[in-house]
């Protein structure tokens, strides 16, 4: 399972943003959202949702192994490997990986799905696709 971007019908609440971070930190602090919103100006009412594309850039990046693929087919962080050096940052094509100081570790998506379910607009959705590089079963 993945998340489908339909960008076209992003508003640009970030709602999205608050869901990931209540879900993750019981907290709004849309700072730690494992996603992203771009606005497109000067286009009034153009917003542009990323989010992880699992394409294993991070896992390759990091030096302590800290990242690697779960048996859903999101790669996760192991918090207690996880140095917080940031090698994965740049490594990330669409540039959803974040560190946070609250945190000794980045902060990925976890694929909990949350965004898809909660959200309003119908922006992110679920995609029933198997993952770049997933083994079939």
């Amino acid at each position: 399972m993945r998340i489908k971007v339909q960008r076209d019908r992003c508003t640009g609440c970030r709602l999205c943003l608050q869901i990931c971070t209540v879900e993750h930190f019981r907290e709004m602090n849309p700072k730690k959202s494992a996603l992203r919103i771009e606005a497109k100006f000067p286009e009034p009412g153009r917003y542009r949702p990323f989010v992880c594309t699992q394409c294993g850039e991070c896992e390759k990046v990091c030096p302590e192994k800290a990242i690697s693929r779960a048996e859903t087919g999101a790669f996760l962080v192991d918090r207690g490997k996880c140095n917080n050096c940031g090698d994965c940052i740049p490594a990330c094509p669409v540039g959803v990986i974040f560190q946070h100081p609250d945190h000794g570790f980045v902060i990925i998506c976890d694929f909990c799905m949350m965004c898809t379910e909660l959200g309003s607009t119908g922006a992110l959705k679920k995609w029933d696709r198997k993952p770049r590089g997933a083994e079939e079963a």
